[in-house]
């Protein structure tokens, strides 16, 4: 597995269910799994990600072309904040492994994922670095 989970403490089950999520999306951007992202992206025309702001199909676009190729995370520490029962944000150091336009970096930032739970699934509105 390309992602890594780097944290000692223990998540509620709710916690846990975010936690997973943003593994699970992890896991898509690294297989370049468009239909999975699609189903993992809130319907928005904004999209903030690591290159900056897209709308959620042209991220997805940038992804499954390898404009933008995801090789590896790793998830620090993340904690979890609830605003409401359907809305919640992960917060995180994420260090990761991409290349832009065929250029290798390996980032690391501080993460603000937002998250809305739709239809029963937590989706991601925004992900700021």
């Amino acid at each position: 597995m390309n992602v890594k989970l780097l944290c000692e403490k223990s998540f509620s089950e709710d916690d846990r269910e975010i936690v997973d999520r943003f593994v699970e999306f992890q896991e898509a951007l690294i297989e370049a799994n468009t239909d999975k992202l699609d189903e993992f992206i809130l319907e928005t025309d904004e999209f903030v990600n690591l290159i900056g702001l897209q709308s959620k199909k042209e991220f997805i676009s940038s992804v499954g072309s390898e404009v933008l190729k995801f090789n590896g995370c790793e998830i620090i520490d993340p904690t979890i904040l609830f605003d409401d029962v359907n809305s919640a944000s992960l917060i995180a150091k994420v260090r990761l492994s991409v290349e832009i336009n065929g250029k290798e970096l390996r980032v690391i930032s501080d993460s603000v994922v937002s998250f809305e739970k739709t239809d029963g699934k937590w989706c991601l509105g925004k992900w700021e670095n």
